[in-house]
């Protein structure tokens, strides 16, 4: 199943996501609603630009604990060096509500310090959910 839109390639290079709502729409555009439990990687370079990668990881474990948020965000910190990227933005998708639930708020949370720790820069943390795309808060995980 096909889930991106028809966003041109010239598209996401010229339009900054310098917003929230930038940010929101074009996770919207790209990864819309949730069909299985996966998580998605976007990068940024230093003027808020996409650049042409996009990462799904269909793997990830169930919990972040037991380092498993340290391994990811290890991963993480490989392909933003290799990309040259300067902010990552995390999509969580599940087909579920849109209501955080408590792992997915444990992963939000434990992925933010574990990438702080690798000093990987986080613009954003979303949830892909049956009905769309939510726009994670800190204090929706952070407490």
């Amino acid at each position: 199943m096909d889930r991106m839109t028809n966003i041109s390639a010239e598209t996401a290079a010229n339009v900054p996501l310098t917003s929230n709502d930038l940010i929101e729409q074009r996770v919207s555009d790209l990864i819309g609603r949730a069909c299985r439990r996966q998580l998605w990687l976007l990068f940024l370079d230093h003027e808020n630009i996409q650049l042409p990668l996009i990462m799904p990881m269909a793997d990830y474990p169930e919990s972040p604990g037991g380092g498993n948020a340290r391994q990811l965000a290890a991963a993480i910190r490989e392909i933003v060096d290799a990309a040259g990227a300067a902010q990552v933005i995390v999509v969580w998708e599940r087909y579920a509500s849109e209501s955080l639930t408590e792992v997915d708020a444990a992963w939000a949370r434990h992925l933010h310090h574990a990438c702080t720790t690798e000093g990987i820069s986080v613009r954003a943390q979303l949830l892909s959910h049956k009905r769309g795309v939510r726009w994670l808060a800190a204090d929706d995980y952070l407490v």
